[in-house]
């Protein structure tokens, strides 16, 4: 939406936090997915009760963009499974609030408000049974969004109630982070960071939302310095010794500039870990029925997927030019970082 204000991130954080989380009680705000606009594009029907999905996620892609071993490699790994398949499913549940409001994200706004009529509470234990009633259950709980990082208690929540139920060792927990607050740093007790840190299968996801400034502010409607902090959380999130992989976006609003933004992103990524970009996979945008709404209303967001064709021709290039065939030969989960305890 051009002309808008910008979103203030810390501001608007702060509001959809306070209501999408219960402290006290343990309960995180899940959205309904069923009855929902996202329903449409899902593979299989709403689960747990509407609040549950099965996503398929595939290694697969398109012409011209790199293999998606995310999170199939880093679960297979945690669990011990070979071979790795090329398709694997995971159980989502999605929190009820997102600060960003990302132009392409298949997730309808009205499920990213922290809307009570779209949404309900639920402990962790709570979404463990429902976990535990789903016939051949996935392998693979993705606590999804919305924004995870908004309620960071959700992931030790979930790390705890998995335990209990005996289920911490046969489950591979993923969680998605898209860098725009700090909380998890803020709000989590040092108790709750230790257990990040030692609960083996585990692995938590960063998505940059864009190659630079302005890309950035067309994506997700925030301010363009949002784009500078995501990479100071980043940083703060690899300090803490976990297992973390990334996403990025390439669709931008302007033509010019790209093989430049890719390269000044890779500097950035590279300043953080040397490694890092080779853990990062660059996400195609595709048209879901929410983002095809927003294209009819949009031409430069049409022709910003033809941006992000550009922008990964210059990813791969900057990936050969930067990391030997070996290291660019490694299986994602076996690329070594600095932070990152053997």
């Amino acid at each position: 939406m051009r002309g808008a204000k910008p979103i203030d991130t810390e501001r608007f954080a702060a509001q959809l936090r306070a209501r999408a989380v219960d402290i006290e009680g343990g309960r995180v705000l899940i959205s309904r997915l069923a009855g929902s606009g996202q329903e449409v594009d899902l593979t299989l029907p709403a689960n747990c009760d509407g609040y549950g999905r099965v996503r398929h996620f595939r290694m697969a892609t398109a012409d011209g963009w790199p293999a998606n071993p995310l999170p199939i490699a880093p679960a297979c790994r945690a669990l011990g499974i070979t071979p790795v398949p090329e398709v694997m499913t995971a159980l989502v549940f999605q929190n009820a609030a997102c600060a960003w409001r990302c132009w392409y994200c298949f997730v309808p706004e009205e499920l990213l408000k922290a809307d009570l009529s779209r949404s309900a509470w639920f402990t962790a234990a709570e979404l463990v049974h429902l976990y535990r009633q789903i016939p051949d259950a996935p392998r693979i709980i993705d606590l999804s969004g919305g924004s995870p990082d908004l309620v960071p208690e959700w992931t030790p929540w979930m790390m705890r109630a998995l335990a209990e139920a005996g289920l911490a060792e046969t489950t591979y927990l993923w969680t998605d982070d898209n860098l725009s607050t700090t909380y998890l740093f803020d709000a989590l007790p040092p108790s709750d960071l230790a257990l990040l840190r030692s609960y083996h299968n585990y692995g938590r996801v960063c998505c940059v939302k864009g190659f630079d400034a302005r890309s950035f502010a067309f994506n997700t409607r925030a301010a363009p310095e949002d784009y500078d902090r995501q990479f100071e959380v980043l940083r703060r999130v690899l300090d803490l010794g976990l297992d973390v992989y990334g996403y990025v976006t390439l669709t931008s609003s302007h033509d010019d500039g790209i093989a430049q933004g890719v390269a000044d992103l890779m500097d950035r990524l590279q300043a953080i870990d040397p490694n890092y970009p080779l853990r990062v996979i660059p996400l195609q945008i595709q048209v879901f029925t929410p983002v095809e709404q927003r294209l009819a209303r949009d031409d430069v967001r049409e022709r910003s997927l033809a941006v992000q064709e550009e922008a990964i021709a210059a990813w791969l290039g900057q990936l050969e030019r930067r990391f030997s065939p070996n290291l660019r030969a490694l299986q994602i989960c076996d690329v070594p970082l600095r932070t990152r305890p053997a």
